[in-house]
Order: C-alpha cells, then sequence, then structure tokens
C-alpha cells in the first residue's frame, strides 16, 4: 500500500508545552498541555484529546506523542470535574445532591472543548479523540461545535446499557453534518460492554467505522494499562462497582500494553490522515481492517 504505515513512529521529533487556560465566565481555570513537532510548518490540523473520567488531561501520552510525530498539533486539558473542588466526591453527600453533581459534571464537558479550542483559532481542520467519558465527549462536541470534522471515540459511554457506578451519559447525535467517525472497542470491556458499543455505533449519524480490540478491557486505552487495570481490579471499591470488578480477568489473561497501543496509535492516526488530511492512502489503509 505504497508503504503507508500508521503503526510506525513518524518522522518528527516532538516538544510539549504547558499553559493554563481562563475561563471567566464559569471562573475556572484549567491545566493544558500541548504536543507539536518540532518542524518550521505552522499551519497543522489540530487534535483535541478528551480525558476519562477521574483522570487527566496526560492520560494516554502514548497517543498524543504519536500524532505529534506525524504533524499534528495535539492538545489536552484537565476538564472541569478535576479541577473545580465542588464537582469532585462530597462528604456525607445525599443521592440527590450527587444527581445533581453528576448533571453539572457533564453539563461542563463540550463548553470545556469549546473553550480549549478558541485557544487555537487558526487551527484548521480540528479533530477530537477521547476515551470513555472523552468518548462520549468527542461525540457530543459535534453538536455545538462546527469547527470538527473527525471523530475517535475510544471505548465511549453514552449507550443505554449502563452499569450501576457509570455515569448516565446520554447522546443527541445532532450534528447536522457528516463528521466521519472511528468508534474503537474493547471486546471484554467490563465498564462499558461491547454491546453498548455497539449500539452507539448503530446511531452514528455519519460515515463510520468501528474496530474491536481484542482481548482487551476498558483501561487498554490509556498510559500505564497493567497498573490502572490491575489497581482497579483489586482495590477495594464502593458497592456500585462491585459488578464491575468481579468481571475483569486478570491482566495476563488480556492484550499486553505494547500490542495494545499500537493498535490505537495506529488506527487513530490513520483515521484522522483520511479524514483531515484527505489521504486516500490511510482510507483504503482502514477498509483493510488492520491488525497489528
Amino acid at each position: 500500500m505504497s508503504g503507508y504505515d500508521p503503526f510506525a513512529l513518524g518522522p518528527f521529533t516532538v516538544s510539549s508545552r504547558s499553559f493554563e487556560l481562563w475561563d471567566d465566565d464559569r471562573g475556572r481555570v484549567f491545566p493544558c498541555e500541548v504536543w507539536e513537532p518540532d518542524e518550521a510548518e505552522q499551519k497543522r490540523p489540530l487534535v483535541v484529546y478528551s480525558h476519562p473520567s477521574l483522570f487527566h488531561h496526560r492520560a494516554a501520552t502514548f497517543l498524543c506523542t504519536h500524532l505529534a510525530s506525524h504533524g499534528y498539533t495535539v492538545a489536552a486539558m484537565d476538564h472541569s470535574e478535576v479541577v473545580v473542588p465542588a464537582l469532585g466526591r462530597q462528604p456525607n453527600e445525599t443521592p440527590e445532591a450527587r444527581a445533581a453533581r453528576m448533571d453539572a459534571i457533564i453539563a461542563s464537558r463540550v463548553p470545556d472543548v469549546r473553550l480549549l479550542l478558541r485557544a487555537f483559532p487558526e487551527a484548521e481542520p480540528v479533530g477530537v479523540v477521547g476515551h470513555s467519558f472523552g468518548g462520549w465527549t468527542a461525540l457530543a462536541s459535534p453538536d455545538t461545535e462546527p469547527r470538527i470534522r473527525a471523530v475517535v471515540a475510544l471505548a465511549p459511554g453514552g449507550s443505554s446499557e449502563r452499569k450501576p457506578g457509570i455515569l448516565p451519559l446520554t447522546l443527541a447525535f445532532e450534528w447536522g453534518r457528516d463528521v466521519p467517525t472511528l468508534l474503537i472497542a474493547a471486546e471484554n470491556d467490563t465498564a462499558l460492554p461491547l454491546s453498548g458499543m455497539h449500539e452507539i455505533f448503530r446511531r452514528i449519524p455519519a460515515t463510520k467505522r468501528m474496530a474491536i480490540l481484542r482481548r482487551a478491557d476498558h483501561s487498554h486505552f490509556m498510559d500505564n494499562i497493567a497498573q490502572l487495570h490491575e489497581s482497579f481490579r483489586t482495590a477495594p471499591m464502593p458497592p456500585e462497582l462491585a459488578e464491575i470488578q468481579k468481571a475483569m480477568l486478570p491482566m495476563s489473561e488480556l492484550t499486553p500494553e505494547a500490542e495494545a497501543h499500537r493498535f490505537t496509535r495506529g488506527l487513530t492516526l490513520a483515521h484522522f490522515d483520511a479524514y483531515l488530511r484527505l489521504n486516500s492512502e490511510a482510507d483504503r489503509f482502514l477498509d483493510t481492517e488492520p491488525r497489528p
């Protein structure tokens, strides 16, 4: 296929810089990071990365640096639930107070992305990639953000099949245009099962593809997969997460980190190459259903 290989490291060395983004309207300050290729071209596609619930903007540096090594600018932020103390778990919280807090967290996500995009007013074209709650964020953002031209959703929330302890997310899909989307699911996802991923995929109102990472659980789209997976599987958990925890396989029975990262990096890059750079080789590559 003319040597097109999105799994390989890109030709550019990568630098990162951190900055703070102020939102005067909401009274919030967001730590942000940008990964950029060390090369002269100034006009590059921009990809926003949205992190899962309970994590932060550096949850998937393996992916952000890979995209930057291929010439993308990649930006990520700590979302509102990380930076606003009132959105964190509260002592002696009533069920009603918790529900209101969850609603406020969910309502903050898309405005967060729009704020980050305003920090890059000249960037074009724009894509969004996110995992879990971040995957939902990536799918929800095109409803109100017209600059977004392509989405990659990694094990996204938003299906009607919801286990206890999972955020009550819904997706409207009011895009009004074609936003080509790649959904990557984990075969053994105990938090957001594969059946829910198929449901979301059926609803996506755009050009779309779905790929399944075999022998993988929910943490397989993050840095330090084994550590995160085993910590969650073995640590004391609140009762609402017990069902998820009991169903988890040990990491020794799942796909190793290097293979999972390679799969996610390659398919994500190929999708953005196909639809942000209009690279026909990348489009054909995705049609071959590649495996690492």
